[in-house]
């Protein structure tokens, strides 16, 4: 659910408070499965970021494991959205409205980040993105970051139609070369999350630890 400034998206706010004004949760209210898989990654009591968060079902769900969430996204309505399941689950998440580049990046922060399909970030803003991500993780904190390879051009049942968006093993490699990699597999699998990410998809995912 990325949310980034983009050449490809001349208003981003815009562009997905219009896609989160549904009644509906249009990515479930359940979290992101390769997030759900690595559940023991939580520390209860640790501090998570959850990036570009849209409709909050990441951070709700952390937040419900006993973690001290901090989550973003530029949509408003997203945002709203989320504070509401929030409530709905009787946990509290610091929601803010933000952009990537706007978000307060703390150094050495955060037990765990977690970015899922955060890829309406173009290559530049991508990269940036990625660094700021690094640098608020704590020595020995992890990210957890899922996305898309470029064979989901063929089945289009989620993410971005652009091939400069999308992630391979390579690229994630060379992004996260200073961090200990623990886990990268690419895979197919069927998604169910929402009206948004449905269908068989070409996923990625990655677990990485601070040096």
């Amino acid at each position: 659910m990325p949310k980034v400034r983009s050449k490809g998206f001349s208003n981003p706010a815009a562009t997905w408070d219009t896609r989160f004004s549904s009644t509906d949760y249009i990515f479930g209210k359940t979290p992101n499965v390769w997030l759900a898989q690595h559940s023991e990654l939580l520390i209860p009591g640790g501090r998570a970021l959850a990036v570009a968060d849209g409709e909050g079902r990441n951070s709700v769900w952390m937040a419900e494991r006993g973690m001290q969430v901090d989550a973003f996204d530029i949509s408003p309505i997203g945002v709203d959205k989320a504070r509401q399941l929030a409530l709905a689950a009787n946990v509290t998440v610091n929601f803010n409205v933000s952009d990537c580049d706007e978000w307060d990046w703390q150094p050495d922060h955060y037990d765990l980040v977690v970015a899922i399909f955060i890829q309406f970030a173009d290559p530049e803003s991508r990269t940036r993105l990625f660094k700021r991500i690094i640098e608020t993780v704590k020595p020995g904190g992890l990210l957890l970051l899922q996305g898309y390879t470029p064979k989901q051009l063929d089945y289009k049942t989620g993410g971005p139609p652009r091939l400069d968006h999308l992630y391979t093993e390579d690229l994630l490699r060379a992004e996260f070369a200073g961090m200990d990699i623990i886990e990268l597999e690419s895979y197919e699998e069927v998604l169910r999350e929402g009206t948004q990410h449905s269908g068989q998809s070409a996923l990625i995912g990655l677990v990485a630890k601070k040096i």
